[in-house]
């Protein structure tokens, strides 16, 4: 581990670590702490409800450091503000995209025009060979493990098959909330990793107080999937609001979802009306509590801030990096 990591060079930042981008909790706070401490992070466009919000935020960010960041674009139907979100983050020039849930072409090619690298969610080798053949910079290995949209793959089969089949840096994500983790991860192959939930609970995150105890209090078992959410599987927290509402789609839900000519606006409405809900339980305390996380909240004993977390990581990775 005498090396660096393929990510650090890339990015020129000091310690292998994505902070994730994380809907509705990830803002300028947290990238900023978390680039003061020599990580990088993303956050995702539809954080923020117009464009021009999020040209404020991409400019204030730069006003405060001078590292990397990035942010998250959804790239597919359902994302009806992609085209300019995709214009001002080009306009802004951001340092890398991380394009999820559909084809990153135009934002690779776009993107490169203004000297913009995208990282790509992949949860197969399949899709992996396809964005690097459209000139992907790194792909992001979504793994079993991971928080939010989970792939299907545990990072233990993912990862030595990206490495094997795939020339661009491969970057882990999923179930890491310890610097023994990330050292694992590389160990394995990786050239870096994005790390999510255990930001949660941290002292710059804007939501409440009663989601960030939830992530100290629940760990790593009490994660399940739901698809009532986004129409795509999504991993929460398993309140007791979520054991009585349940996890799957009514019947009704997964017929509109199946039909071809309603399918792309039953997804969008149906991945609005979830985000609501998520954006309900991050900001107030009620009974209605849909919190996403990631099995890595088992690490989480307390809240921290974004600096403590990442020297606690440094810490145990145990090398000086």
């Amino acid at each position: 581990m005498s090396e660096k990591a393929a990510l650090c060079s890339l990015l020129n930042i000091e310690f292998p670590v994505i902070m994730a981008p994380m809907f509705l909790v990830s803002n300028e706070k947290m990238i900023i702490e978390g680039i003061k401490s020599g990580i990088t992070g993303a956050i995702p466009a539809l954080n923020y409800r117009t464009v021009e919000e999020l040209r404020k935020a991409i400019r204030h960010i730069k006003t405060e450091v001078k590292g990397p960041f990035g942010i998250n674009l959804i790239v597919n139907q359902s994302n009806f503000l992609y085209k300019e979100q995709l214009q001002v983050c080009c306009e802004e020039k951001i340092d890398f995209f991380i394009t999820s849930l559909g084809s990153p072409e135009e934002t690779i090619k776009k993107a490169h025009k203004y000297g913009i690298k995208v990282f790509c969610d992949v949860t197969d080798v399949n899709y992996a060979l396809k964005v690097e053949a459209l000139g992907a910079d790194a792909i992001i290995a979504v793994c079993k493990e991971a928080g939010g949209h989970a792939g299907n793959i545990s990072y233990k089969d993912l990862i030595p098959e990206l490495k094997k089949a795939c020339k661009i840096p491969v970057l882990s994500a999923g179930g890491i909330g310890t610097g023994q983790g990330i050292k694992q991860m590389l160990e394995l192959g990786a050239d870096g990793v994005s790390m999510g939930s255990i930001f949660i609970a941290t002292e710059e995150a804007p939501v409440s107080q009663e989601y960030k105890d939830a992530c100290v209090q629940y760990g790593a078992n009490d994660i399940v999937k739901t698809t009532k959410l986004s129409g795509t599987p999504c991993t929460v927290i398993n309140t007791p609001y979520v054991k009585q509402t349940g996890t799957d789609q009514n019947w009704l839900e997964r017929l509109l979802n199946k039909n071809k000519r309603l399918k792309k606006w039953f997804k969008a409405l149906t991945f609005m009306r979830g985000m609501k809900s998520l954006q309900n339980a991050a900001f107030s305390s009620t009974y209605k509590t849909v919190w996403c996380a990631g099995p890595s909240i088992e690490h989480v004993t307390k809240i921290r801030s974004v600096k403590e977390v990442v020297e606690d990581l440094k810490s145990d990775f145990g090398v000086n990096y």
